[in-house]
């Protein structure tokens, strides 16, 4: 669905940021792009949101080059996730949501009874439609998040670019969020996530991007690209990957361990 070629980018010709960047988002995937702060991959989301626009290289989606469509005209085929936050206004949750609804409104036109069927038909999938009446901002970071996401999935957009969702979350909500994500790649969407936790590639991800100074490094899939070697090169720190047989649950499952050198 999403197909970028040789993407690069750089500030007011400053040191190039993002150096011939290509991949590709099929349907159903779920794609992790890990690495360090600074290392670009909140631009890559923003060339790919038309936030940044004096990129090089080509983005089609279903074939198309979209490199010269319109932010309105993008978002009915790209959705955004963004870090759970706050907003200016004290808005109630269902108001949010239907602020996704925005790119397939005529100019000056209002939402309709079908723009709020669809809002609530998304929030009852989800869950969280018993919260639609709080504030916004007196929300949890968990429900905030849950929020966006459902403003996202009302755009009716089928690629999902989510710009680390399970950030400053607390466990429990951050298995939520991964749990959301792969339910909504079965129901056939594409989605693109950045994130600090490469355990989250295995819990939710059929694909891995290794991202330093601006260039992807490895791809492919999590137990191909997520091991010990890729790690420790990434963040550069000792990061040792293993196998961990569950007993109970008759699973295996692998996990990322840091390992912090003891002095005596």
């Amino acid at each position: 669905m999403l197909k970028v070629k040789n993407l690069s980018f750089h500030y007011n010709k400053g040191k190039e940021i993002l150096s011939n960047i290509s991949f590709e988002l099929n349907k159903n995937d779920v794609l992790c792009l890990l690495g360090s702060n600074g290392t670009g991959k909140t631009t890559l989301l923003r060339c790919l949101l038309a936030l940044n626009k004096s990129y090089k290289g080509n983005i089609e989606i279903n074939g198309k080059d979209i490199t010269n469509e319109s932010p309105k005209k993008r978002a009915k085929y790209m959705a955004y996730v963004p870090q759970a936050s706050t907003m200016a206004f004290p808005y109630l949750a269902k108001e949010v949501v239907l602020m996704g609804r925005i790119a397939h409104l005529g100019s000056g036109a209002s939402p309709s009874s079908g723009d709020r069927k669809i809002c609530q038909n998304v929030l009852e999938e989800l869950g969280i439609d018993h919260l639609s009446g709080k504030v916004f901002n007196q929300m949890s970071g968990g429900e905030r998040q849950m929020f966006l996401v459902a403003r996202a999935m009302v755009q009716q957009a089928q690629i999902l670019v989510m710009d680390e969702p399970t950030a400053n979350l607390d466990y429990s909500n951050q298995v939520r969020i991964l749990q959301v994500i792969k339910q909504l790649s079965e129901e056939g969407y594409s989605i693109l996530m950045t994130s600090h936790f490469p355990d989250h590639a295995f819990l939710s991800c059929n694909k891995v991007m290794l991202m330093k100074q601006g260039k992807i490094i490895k791809m492919g899939k999590p137990e191909e690209v997520v091991t010990s070697q890729n790690l420790t090169r990434l963040y550069e720190t000792s990061i040792y990957v293993t196998d961990v047989e569950l007993c109970q649950e008759d699973i295996t499952t692998k996990v990322c361990v840091p390992i912090i050198e003891r002095h005596n």
